[in-house]
């Protein structure tokens, strides 16, 4: 017999076997809800006359169930407080799916496990600086002005508020040429190349080194990823005519600034990449994951502009805002918008519809504006303050190393000389240091042995993340990276 029972407005489900008795199976049924954790430690239990009326048991039958559970220590009873959940130390390692969790945990989890004190690892922006109140305000003036269908089925390229917004936005701010009916909203970058990686299949060109977790997800879609080398300049685009590049129609790149590397694409480069795609009616994918935050001058626009309808755009708020909004765009070439959003439909209908009201009414309103100004500046002076640190650390370095990749962005780029530590040995100190990093190792396309590049050609590095840490945690992660590069 299964019973429905609810406690402080939270519903539990009790399946009370009457076999066993009343008393015998309410005992049965909340042990074993204690121990695969739906009643959670510290939960407070309804009163036994409460318990009673509810499942329609005599009060003593619950009092009697509830005090076998106290002597077995499942449960506290303290006069004025009630009768609460105990807590026991082992209680997860009952839990199936907590014991699976840890036991597939990998890459972030793994990483969280470790519970280093100073985070310097690149990818995300400092989330304690996410503009809470304006945000709140934002989503009650969006809800409030919100219309019925928006709380249902939708169009799948995204509410038209937040793509008229975000029109607007990237025309001003980017130099993107876009229209609102040529944009898709998806729920993060990943999504948007693994809908692309789908439509488009073929061989797809894609930066060396670059986020491994983009290569596998193009990968996985249907698309064969051919790496392109990047150096100082940006993205060799001038191997794309090359014979190693033969049936290559989509280039990936990061124009504005590449990760890991930092490089801008330079202005003959851009062209040139322009000129490939136009003459073979090909598709560059455009990567502008940052590209808000330039401290030399102004930003750099948009590549899309430059060719709108052999280009894709790709924007995303996870630097500008944080990843949990879990919302970017797609600026699609006309010919483009019909296959992807039937793409979208297919993978999940829609992105969920009341972030992208918000969002698009911080847009509307220059709160987004106003945020990017301030974090800029924010990351500015972070910038800076790395660049001095590392240029004036004390101590003798322990291998010399340069700086680079600090125009713009979130990240800098740590390169290792040939004569001084290894990247392995520099991140072997850090962690003695209680300091977090990503070596650029990690970074590089798997190559077979016969292509353009050898792992014994490329470069070592450390890439620094100096968005992430909060302003009073910033200070002490940099005075770990000096010790950690320096001899003490």
């Amino acid at each position: 017999m299964a019973e429905y029972w609810s406690t402080l407005d939270v519903d539990l489900h009790l399946a009370v076997d009457p076999a066993s008795g009343r008393r015998v199976g309410l005992e049965q049924a909340l042990r074993e809800a204690i121990r695969d954790g739906r009643l959670a430690a510290g939960t407070r239990l309804p009163s036994t006359r409460t318990l009673a009326v509810e499942l329609g048991l005599a009060r003593g039958t619950v009092s009697a169930a509830y005090d076998q559970l106290v002597a077995e220590g499942h449960l506290v009873a303290t006069r004025g407080s009630g009768t609460r959940v105990a807590e026991l130390g082992g209680q997860s390692a009952g839990n199936p799916s907590a014991a699976a969790a840890g036991a597939s945990a990998t890459g972030e989890q793994a990483r969280a496990a470790r519970r280093l004190t100073h985070d310097l690892r690149p990818g995300t922006p400092d989330l304690s600086h996410f503009p809470r109140a304006a945000w709140l305000r934002a989503a009650r003036r969006a809800l409030n002005a919100a219309p019925n269908d928006a709380f249902g089925y939708g169009d799948p390229r995204g509410r038209v508020e937040l793509r008229q917004a975000l029109a607007e936005y990237l025309g001003r701010a980017r130099g993107v040429r876009a229209d609102p009916e040529r944009i898709v909203i998806v729920s993060g970058a990943v999504q948007g190349l693994a809908l692309l990686g789908q439509v488009l299949g073929g061989a797809v060109a894609m930066e060396d080194p670059y986020i491994p977790l983009f290569h596998k997800v193009v990968r996985s879609h249907g698309a064969q990823v051919v790496p392109l080398p990047v150096d100082d300049d940006g993205a060799r685009v001038d191997l794309l005519r090359g014979p190693d590049y033969d049936g290559v129609d989509t280039a990936v790149v990061t124009p504005s600034h590449q990760y890991p590397i930092g490089s801008t694409l330079h202005p003959a480069r851009r062209q040139a990449l322009v000129e490939w795609a136009r003459e073979g009616r090909r598709l560059v994918v455009e990567d502008d994951y940052d590209g808000e935050f330039r401290y030399d001058r102004q930003p750099v626009g948009a590549l899309q502009g430059m060719a709108p309808e052999r280009a894709v755009y790709l924007g995303t708020a996870s630097k500008t805002l944080g990843p949990a909004i879990r919302l970017a765009w797609l600026v699609l070439p006309e010919h483009l918008v019909g296959p992807l959003t039937e793409a979208k439909r297919h993978a999940d209908h829609q992105s969920e519809a009341l972030g992208q009201l918000t969002l698009a009414e911080f847009i509307a309103s220059h709160d987004y504006d106003r945020h990017i100004r301030a974090a800029r500046l924010r990351y500015r002076r972070r910038r800076d303050l790395l660049a001095e640190r590392l240029h004036t650390r004390a101590g003798r370095p322990a291998a010399g190393f340069a700086l680079g990749g600090i125009a713009a962005g979130l990240h800098a780029l740590v390169r290792l000389e040939p004569a001084g530590m290894t990247e392995a040995e520099v991140l072997k100190r850090a962690a003695e240091f209680d300091l977090d990093l990503e070596g650029l190792g990690d970074l590089w396309h798997t190559l077979p042995a016969n292509t353009l590049a050898s792992s014994a050609a490329r470069p070592q590095g450390i890439v620094v993340g100096f968005g992430s840490p909060t302003e009073a945690a910033y200070p002490r992660a940099l005075d770990a990276l000096v010790r950690t590069l320096s001899w003490r």
